[in-house]
């Protein structure tokens, strides 16, 4: 296992299209709990969205309502709260978890009932994560992969954190840009969060392709008294 540990910049810069990401970690004093969610599309569908706070959580929503084509893949929840646990993913799968945990059951039993996205020929991981704060901070990643390039069953793969200070995980959909669209290979990336939420928000935001990037959501959660800070751009504004 390698402790290798980058920036977001190193990862991101150079690369056109990364799909949609989750970051998840600890700040480097160890006292918040850190996430970001970033979309980036290439179709004019995809492209035409951004980022609404919906109470606690997050929704997409269409920026110009006379273009949408179909909303079945790109309309839905990125972030939910139950409780003491945040959800973040790139999918309607939001709403499963959701859903499972309010009846006590866990993440990997709520993702055993959705799969991959229905976009052939890319087939579209679905990741998630989940941080929970109810007994100190851990926090679980997954995606959710097609087993070979006609979609013929799903692979799941779950990873759980002990969190580190100054530490993150970061999946991503697709490796980079193709045509079809390259799955997110191996284990969630390890990479460098600093203090400052805007700081971290800023430095993903600036290293995400310009043509390509949509919107991003990121949060703070301080560990001691639940406070929560939230960044959020969106490249379509009114």
């Amino acid at each position: 296992m390698s402790y290798e540990m980058k920036t977001m910049k190193e990862i991101l810069s150079g690369n056109p299209y990364a799909g949609r990401g989750i970051v998840v970690g600890k700040s480097a004093d160890g006292k918040k709990a850190m996430f970001a969610y970033f979309i980036m599309g290439r179709s004019e569908n995809s492209r035409n969205r951004v980022f609404v706070e919906d109470g606690e959580g997050l929704r997409t929503q269409a920026f110009d309502e006379s273009k949408v084509e179909d909303p079945s893949l790109i309309i839905y929840s990125p972030v939910k709260v139950v409780g003491k646990t945040t959800i973040v993913t790139n999918g309607d799968q939001t709403d499963t978890i959701e859903e499972n945990l309010k009846k006590g059951k866990c993440f990997r039993h709520a993702l055993m009932m959705r799969e991959f996205e229905p976009d052939a020929p890319n087939y579209t991981p679905r990741i998630s994560a989940v941080l929970n704060l109810a007994a100190g901070y851990t926090y679980s990643m997954s995606i959710l992969k097609s087993a070979d390039e006609k979609g013929s069953a799903c692979n799941r793969f779950t990873f759980d954190y002990a969190p580190l200070a100054g530490v993150g995980h970061f999946i991503h959909t697709y490796v980079t840009d193709g045509n079809p669209l390259p799955s997110f290979e191996g284990e969630p990336e390890r990479i460098s969060i600093p203090n400052s939420l805007k700081a971290f928000a800023e430095e993903i935001w600036n290293s995400l392709d310009n043509n390509n990037k949509i919107s991003l959501y990121c949060r703070s959660i301080d560990l001691s008294t639940g406070a929560v800070e939230n960044v959020l751009y969106n490249k379509n504004e009114r």
